[in-house]
Parts: C-alpha cells; structure tokens; sequence
C-alpha cells in the first residue's frame, strides 16, 4: 500500500496532469480554429449570404437566424424556468419524496439525446401545431431540451441563498414575494446567470435538433415561421458534406464561440447589476 506522502503526491500529480489536459484542449482548439478560418473572416463575410455550398460568401443570415431561436429559446427557458425553479425551492421540500422524484425527472430529462428531442419537436411542433421547419419549431424545441438544466441548477441555487436573508426578511415582517423579488432572486442572480449561459451553450450547440425542426436552408428569415439555419448546422454541413469547406466551417465556429462569449459577458453584467446593494 502506498504511504500518506506518496499518495498526496500521486493525487498531486493527477490534478495537475488533468488541469494540464483542461487548459491545452481550449488552447489546440482555438489554434486550430485561427489557423484556418482567421483568413476567412471579413466584414462581407459576416454579412452576405453563403454561396457555391457556403464554399464562399458569408454567414449573414445564418448569424440572423441563429439570434432568433436563441432569442425564441431563452424566452421561454428564463421565464417558465425560474418559475419552476421558485415553485420547487420555496413549496418542496428538497428531502421529500416528491422533492426526490422531481429532481430524478429533471436529472433524466437533462441528460436525454438531443436526437430524441428533435423528433419530438418534428413530430409535434412542426406537424402537430403545424409550424413546419421554422425558426419557432426550432426554438420551441431547443426550450424543451434545455429548460430541465435550467431549472434543476437555478433551483439549486435558490435553495443555497444564505438563511440569513429570510430571517432578516421575517424580522421586518416582509411578504412572502416581497421577499423572492426583493431579496431572493437578486441575490441569487449570479447563479441563474451561470444556468442560463450553460442553456444557451446547449442550444447553440445543437445540430440534430435544429436540422429536424429549423430546417437547412440558408435564406433570411422573414418571420419567426420561415426555416433558417443555424451556425451550429451551417458548420456541420461545411465540414461534412462540402468538398474545400474546412475553413468557412472554422470562420463560422469562430463566430459561434464569440457569440457564446458575448452572451456570457452579457448575463454576468446583467447579474452584477440586479444584485441588491
């Protein structure tokens, strides 16, 4: 058996070989990125449409499709979520059998193939309600795959608010909502924040979801019923089935992680902002 001091180092060493690996993959990937599609990218790039298969042109209307099933997406995530959230954290109680057999749906339903949730939503937002490959089928349906995530983690952080907080609010005789919107939902505004970047990171992440629901097509969209393609589904076409689309494909991943991080810097300031002071 090894000794206390050899087991500290061996641990020693598996944690550094492991932040090793974590902080080198990020670093090859955007490498690998800026090698081959930094000389993609222009301004025209960023605004004409795709041609000859996306072997030329830009991603205009794909970054403007995109925006709209995000934008469709976390309307219904942020707002049906944190209700979700605050309905469980404040009336069930954790420990309960109700309390564990909801955490156990949302666990399941977090971890579900996203394939299953686009046929879900081919089948029944884009037949049954009737609204086709459309950027509202496509949203509609990345809601679905990402609202459990979001509210299994706002719920947890709801539930690790410092008790502190309701004591004061009971000492100075403070509603019930009064409370949650005053005191519980601000101070729990960086967490929600950190659940909806890892929602929207799902999201824009999809493929097969979108490929069933939004559609293929690279036009602009008129309306929240036209099909569009998004950036994630623009990249896969690219690097799988058009011939010399290697580097459109890694310009368009570019814009994708600088969408990502835009939205995270945005949800962080917001949180900052709506924090009490």
């Amino acid at each position: 058996m090894l000794s206390a001091h050899r087991l500290e180092l061996v641990m020693k060493g598996v944690l550094w070989l492991t932040a090793s690996v974590v902080l080198i993959i990020p670093v090859m990937m955007a490498y690998d990125l800026m090698i081959n599609g930094f000389s993609t990218l222009s301004l025209e790039f960023l605004v004409s449409e795709p041609r000859n298969s996306g072997r030329a042109g830009g991603i205009g209307p794909l970054i403007i499709s995109t925006g709209l099933i995000l934008f469709v997406c976390l309307s219904v995530v942020i707002p049906l979520g944190i209700t979700c959230a605050l309905y469980l954290s404040e009336s069930v109680e954790e420990s309960s059998a109700s309390g564990k057999r909801i955490s156990l749906v949302l666990d399941i339903l977090s971890g579900v193939p996203s394939i299953i949730f686009g046929l879900f939503g081919y089948v029944f937002f884009a037949q049954v309600l009737g609204f086709g490959f459309s950027i509202l089928s496509g949203g509609l349906t990345l809601a679905c795959m990402a609202l459990p995530l979001f509210v299994r983690l706002t719920e947890q952080s709801l539930r690790h608010s410092p008790s502190s907080y309701r004591q004061a609010a009971e000492a100075l005789n403070l509603t019930h909502v009064g409370f949650i919107f005053k005191i519980l939902l601000p101070s729990s505004a960086t967490g929600i924040a950190a659940a909806t970047i890892v929602a929207t990171g799902r999201a824009l992440a999809e493929t097969a979801v979108l490929i069933f629901t939004a559609g293929y097509v690279t036009r602009q969209p008129e309306s929240l019923l036209d099909s569009g393609r998004a950036l994630s589904v623009h990249i896969y076409d690219l690097a799988m089935n058009v011939a010399g689309g290697t580097k459109p494909a890694a310009a368009t991943a570019i814009i994708l992680v600088m969408f990502l991080i835009l939205i995270n810097g945005l949800a962080r300031y917001l949180s900052k902002r709506w924090l009490p002071r």
